[in-house]
């Protein structure tokens, strides 16, 4: 299992990213929440992963912290749910938001999420409360929401319509849904958030 890996960010296509470790260049899907943390391409970073092998393929998912990591492996553990839903949970809400709503039986929130319906949320509820209740969030942690600069709002477009099409949505869905909810002034990881609300 590989569970951590520090490198050169090569490239950073939300929800992937390549990271050069001595030469070798992993491809990490990654949460939104951990994305938008991340440095610049060309810095050094450091993840906490966790590797999914299939007979057909090794997926590698990296979080920034442990905590994202621990609810995703929590999240896989739910009968009914797999990586690729794990993702689309924690990029569609904070860690801090999630927990709440499974330890406040809250069904109304979790259906929000794009891909649960009211049996797959009845199921987090049920299968994660009691593994959740000693969850223990810092201050600060969660989603960054970060202040983007006007000048960069095309490149902020771009990144949140790639981010829907890797999640399952076509690319004309996608585009129509972010220019509809775009105010000039959301993230890429807001856009994504309300757009995925948007198209449930």
């Amino acid at each position: 299992m590989i569970g951590k890996i520090r490198g050169t960010i090569l490239e950073k296509q939300p929800p992937q990213i390549i990271v050069d470790v001595h030469g070798i260049g992993y491809e990490i899907d990654a949460p939104m929440s951990t994305f938008y943390q991340l440095p610049d391409q060309g810095q050094e970073v450091s993840l906490f992963t966790h590797l999914v092998v299939r007979e057909d393929a090794h997926h590698l998912y990296g979080f920034y912290t442990k905590e994202e990591r621990t609810l995703f492996r929590t999240l896989l553990k739910v009968n009914g749910v797999g990586p690729r839903l794990a993702l689309t949970i924690l990029s569609s809400t904070a860690t801090n938001e999630f927990v709440r709503s499974v330890l406040n039986n809250d069904t109304a929130s979790l259906v929000r999420l794009p891909g649960v319906g009211k049996k797959t949320a009845e199921r987090l509820i049920i299968e994660m409360r009691d593994k959740l209740t000693d969850w223990s969030q810092a201050p600060g942690e969660g989603a960054v929401l970060a202040k983007v600069d006007k000048g960069l709002r095309h490149q902020v477009l771009q990144d949140a319509i790639a981010a829907l099409v890797s999640l399952g949505y076509k690319q004309q869905e996608a585009n129509r849904t972010v220019t509809k909810i775009d105010d000039g002034a959301a993230t890429s990881e807001e856009l994504i958030r309300r757009a995925l609300r948007e198209m449930m």
